[in-house]
């Protein structure tokens, strides 16, 4: 799989992106193992931009990491600073299941409560309005009325 190549401008706002991060997969003594790249595979799947820790001195085996790293998971290099290591790859997309019997869920109103006195503020409420529940033009929260359902239908 290629790597993914991006401007400089691209990976100067990453950089400042993972500043704060920590770093979620560290490499040990062994090096690259299947199980550690499939860690790395796994954190950017959740995250999008990681860090990884190498635990190793040469810094030839460091860079030789990152370009493995970036090509066997099309990732791209962002940056390598000390034992630090940042990648990105894009996070695919989340299909949502679509239910059918779904019911509406509760949704925030603002409500304005207007004075008697025409030169003061209007007071403004957020009102939590359910499911099962109406918003009356005074501005109060009733429940929604139950539809009666007929007995002919009902029955077999």
């Amino acid at each position: 799989m290629p790597q993914i190549i991006l401007t400089p401008a691209q990976r100067k706002v990453h950089r400042a992106d993972a500043h704060h991060l920590d770093p979620v997969v560290l490499v040990g003594g062994d090096g690259l193992t299947a199980a550690v790249i499939k860690e790395v595979d796994g954190a950017l799947k959740a995250h999008g931009l990681i860090k990884v820790r190498v635990f190793s001195d040469d810094r030839s085996a460091r860079e030789a990491m990152l370009q493995a790293l970036t090509e066997q998971l099309s990732a791209a290099p962002i940056q390598h600073i000390g034992k630090l290591l940042v990648l990105w790859r894009p996070l695919p997309e989340k299909a949502k299941p679509v239910v059918e019997e779904r019911m509406p869920g509760p949704r925030d109103v603002k409500v304005l409560k207007f004075s008697k006195r025409g030169g003061q503020r209007p007071e403004v409420k957020l009102v939590r309005v359910l499911g099962n529940q109406r918003l009356t033009p005074g501005g109060q929260v009733k429940r929604a009325k139950v539809l009666k359902k007929s007995i002919k239908k009902s029955a077999p």
